[in-house]
Formats: structure tokens, C-alpha cells, sequence
């Protein structure tokens, strides 16, 4: 067993198949076979269930997959300390942010950073919070940019707190409203984002503890795009305040939303007791002069 086994694992598990996996890792797809089969034989296990849908972990898999992400995230802190160690003078951090709000939060991080710090090179990883938190227990990443609450075996840092607005197509019934209810858009059809996203999820379980399943009339990676169906009237989609602001257009309307347990609460996380670099608590230190200074709305 090598990490490199462990690592094709995580990434065909990560991305439901060889054939993604294996453009993920710029490997060939018959590689990763033999690399994730090698695994099973010497383990005397089968870890995937293959089909053409895709891929699913036995539960020795599930065992497996579990270990391997604390595994490869210790060896990335290995390597982080020992590079400190040596006393480089350039480095990297590698940091996982959402397409959702980075924009707004962290672009004037950067620049600041850069500033201060223009050995230091800055890797981003952009997905949806919960495929962040896997790549930040992997190792592939130090701090992800995620909602709150994070999972148990995470620490954080606060980021940002906003509510969340609904959007409709101007001249809809509900645009009138000062303020609109989960309840209220029942029957509505909902414009949500792609799998993957946190507040996907927290919308949905909300929804369902209203007594209703929102129905889905479309499904988006991109905040403009979910404005522009919108407006085509698709239906309704829900935004933090921030980021509906910023995209304000005459043929939709921003309604307040009064679900305070819905506010969109942003955060930076990291592996709880994993070593954060000198780098990675310089970007925290940043992120906290922003948030208490305040973020200026759009």
C-alpha cells in the first residue's frame, strides 16, 4: 500500500468514476484501475461497487476511504512543517473558496496579502462546501472557506453573517411582499445550485420541516446564471443579501426572506489539530481585520 494508491482512491471516489478521476489526477483511466485493484487485492477487500452509474464504497471501502483522507492530510502537514523548517523563503497556501461570495470576501484579501507577503503563492481551489471540506481533510488544501456549522472534527473562524433574500421574476405575485416565508413559495418552483453546495442542502431540509418538497425547475453552478433564469421566470431562487445585491437587475426583485435560522454564515475552517502554516494564520489574521473592520456593501 503507497499513498499514491490511497490518493487515485479518494479522487475515483471524489469524482464517482474512473474516467473523471483519471483527467482529475492527469492519469489514464486504466491506471487508476490497476492502482485502486492492487489496493483491494492486498487488502483482501473490495472497496468499490463499480456500475455504469458510477461508483460506491463498500463499507470496508468506507473504512478505507476514511483512513486514507487522514492519512494524506497528515503527510501534506508533514510536509508544510518541514518545509517551514528548512526556512523557505517561497512558499504556497493553498486555499479552497466557493464560487458563491469570494468575490466580495476574499478578493480584497488577496490583494492585501500580496503586499505583505509576495513570496508566498497563493493556490485556489474553488468547489461547493462540502467537496471542500473532503479536500481540506485530504490535505489538498489548509483552509476552505465553508458555511457554518462545520463538521465536529473542523475548527473555524468567523467570516461573514448575511440573510438570505428571495428572487423573483418582476410582476410575480409574491414580488409585492416586504417580506416572503419558506411556507410562502410552496408552490413555487425553486432555481437551486448545482450538488455539492451547503446551502442547497440547508434550504431543502428547511423546506421539508415546513411540510413541503421544493419543486426544481433548474439547477446552477453560477449566481449569475441563477439571476438570469430568474428573471426568465423559472422560478424562485434564494441568495445571501450580499451576493443578490450585486447583481441587482430591473426584471428581478430582491424580497427579504425572515428564516434567521437560513442566514448564510461564512466561515474559514481547517482540520482540527492539523498544522496551520505561517502562511495560513497570516491569511486568518487578514480575514479577521476585514471581518472586524466590515465589509462595505455592494
Amino acid at each position: 500500500m503507497d499513498i499514491r494508491q490511497l490518493r487515485m482512491l479518494v479522487e475515483v471516489v471524489r469524482h464517482d468514476g474512473f474516467s473523471a478521476a483519471a483527467e482529475a489526477v492527469y492519469a489514464t483511466q486504466p491506471t487508476l484501475s490497476k492502482a485502486v485493484r492492487q489496493l483491494e487485492d492486498e487488502l483482501g477487500e473490495v472497496l468499490l461497487e463499480r456500475s455504469r452509474h458510477g461508483v460506491r464504497l463498500t463499507p470496508a471501502g468506507q473504512i478505507v476511504y476514511r483512513r486514507a483522507l487522514a492519512l494524506l492530510g497528515e503527510r501534506e502537514d508533514m510536509l508544510r512543517e518541514l518545509q517551514e523548517l528548512r526556512g523557505l523563503q517561497r512558499g504556497e497556501l493553498h486555499l479552497g473558496l466557493a464560487s458563491l461570495g469570494s468575490d466580495v470576501l476574499f478578493a480584497p484579501v488577496f490583494a492585501r496579502f500580496r503586499q505583505r507577503y509576495p513570496q508566498i503563492e497563493l493556490r485556489v481551489l474553488e468547489r461547493g462546501s462540502e467537496a471542500l471540506e473532503e479536500s481540506l481533510r485530504a490535505g489538498e488544501i489548509e483552509l476552505a472557506a465553508s458555511l457554518l456549522p462545520v463538521a465536529n472534527d473542523l475548527d473555524w473562524q468567523p467570516v461573514r453573517t448575511e440573510p438570505l433574500v428571495a428572487l423573483l421574476p418582476a410582476g410575480h405575485p409574491l414580488a409585492s411582499r416586504p417580506q416572503l416565508h419558506l411556507q410562502d413559495l410552496a408552490e413555487v418552483p425553486f432555481v437551486l445550485f448545482e450538488k455539492g453546495f451547503m446551502l442547497n442542502r440547508r434550504i431543502i431540509q428547511a423546506c421539508m420541516a415546513r411540510g413541503f418538497t421544493p419543486r426544481e425547475a433548474s439547477r446552477s453552478a453560477q449566481p449569475d446564471f441563477i439571476v438570469a433564469l430568474v428573471a426568465a421566470g423559472l422560478g424562485v431562487a434564494m441568495l445571501p443579501r450580499m451576493i443578490a445585491q450585486a447583481r441587482r437587475r430591473p426584471d428581478v426583485v430582491l424580497v427579504p426572506l425572515d428564516e434567521p435560522e437560513l442566514d448564510w454564515k461564512m466561515a474559514l475552517a481547517w482540520r482540527r489539530g492539523g498544522f496551520l502554516s505561517a502562511a495560513a494564520q497570516a491569511w486568518l489574521a487578514l480575514v479577521a481585520e476585514q471581518h472586524a473592520a466590515g465589509v462595505p456593501s455592494p
